[in-house]
């Protein structure tokens, strides 16, 4: 019996303009929009609909901008009956994924993510850290490369194992430039530095994880009613208490996308919906596993595409 999962994008997959139309043609869609507006008592609706861009990639502007998006979208396409087996987000996407699990509400989701976002922006003066993407070189000999380096007194650590051949690096700038040289001659074929405000998943986001606990302490989160796989495990969880537990480490420690879809197609699962703007995980899917089905919903016309070729499949 084969198995569906619903994916959600992370930071970096945010346009001005997402989910404008699909929210100007269905007022429920709408509703979600007005919802983060009222509960953040910010614009973030024009912010998303109208930009500027340079705003909108504000991290704690774009982490409650890419959630309010996601399940807008999710609950226009879920009208067609379509239902996971399994959820997962890459890093802010696992809100997204929990708010869609049920297991804390889309306002609560929206408030926790801007929270987030301001912690991470906070947690290393910036400047002081980056990120960058290190392609051709397998996770081990990098492993070995960042422990080296940050025993050197410049920390650095695997921040996103997003597919085979594509791993980011994160800490402080100058343990990222000498781990990326390092890298090179250990026979990477790329590095190239990422465009962020901060060393995001590395051990500096310590700070930021200790106010992260005091705001998610004080929201009511609930078992899973989708099971969902999480970044730091790359395993499915229902249970509240070590959901709190995992988004905790999720902010200091790597993401393993990549272990998470491996884990799911394990599972039984042979197709993933990305839902949400973009198409970067079904871009990383497809290279983690060329078999299974991807597709990716955005707006109505995508929708109504997948919805089809689903409805086609079980013909």
């Amino acid at each position: 019996m084969s198995k569906i999962a619903f994916v959600f994008p992370g930071q970096g997959s945010q346009t001005v303009g997402m989910g404008k139309e699909l929210a100007e043609k269905h007022s429920e869609v709408m509703e979600y929009f007005i919802k983060a507006d009222k509960r953040l008592h910010i614009q973030l609706s024009h912010l998303i609909f109208e930009g500027p861009k340079e705003e909108l990639t504000i991290t704690f502007n774009t982490q409650p901008a890419l959630l309010t998006t996601s399940i807008a979208i999710l609950d226009y396409f879920q009208k067609s009956g379509v239902k996971a087996d399994f959820v997962a987000g890459h890093s802010l996407g696992e809100y997204t994924a929990l708010v869609a699990a049920g297991v804390m509400s889309f306002e609560d989701g929206v408030y926790a993510v801007r929270k987030r976002g301001e912690f991470m922006e906070n947690a290393v003066p910036n400047g002081e850290g980056s990120m960058a993407a290190i392609l051709g070189l397998d996770r081990e000999p990098l492993s070995a490369v960042t422990k080296e380096v940050s025993e050197s007194g410049h920390p650095v650590s695997l921040a996103n194992l997003n597919c085979p051949g594509q791993i980011v690096i994160s800490g402080s700038r100058k343990g990222v430039e000498l781990a990326g040289a390092k890298a090179k001659e250990a026979g990477a074929k790329r590095v190239l530095p990422l465009e962020v405000s901060g060393p995001f998943h590395s051990t500096l986001m310590r700070p930021a994880a200790n106010e992260l606990l005091n705001v998610l302490d004080g929201i009511d989160m609930k078992d899973a009613s989708i099971p969902v796989v999480v970044n730091v495990a790359a395993v499915p969880v229902s249970s509240a208490v070590a959901i709190k537990d995992k988004l905790i480490e999720q902010l200091y420690s790597p993401v393993l996308w990549e272990d998470s879809v491996v884990k799911m197609i394990a599972l039984g699962v042979d197709t993933f919906i990305e839902i949400g703007p973009g198409k970067v995980l079904s871009g990383l899917i497809k290279k983690i596993d060329k078999t299974v089905k991807t597709y990716s919903v955005s707006d109505e016309e995508t929708a109504q595409a997948v919805m089809d070729a689903l409805k086609e499949e079980m013909l």
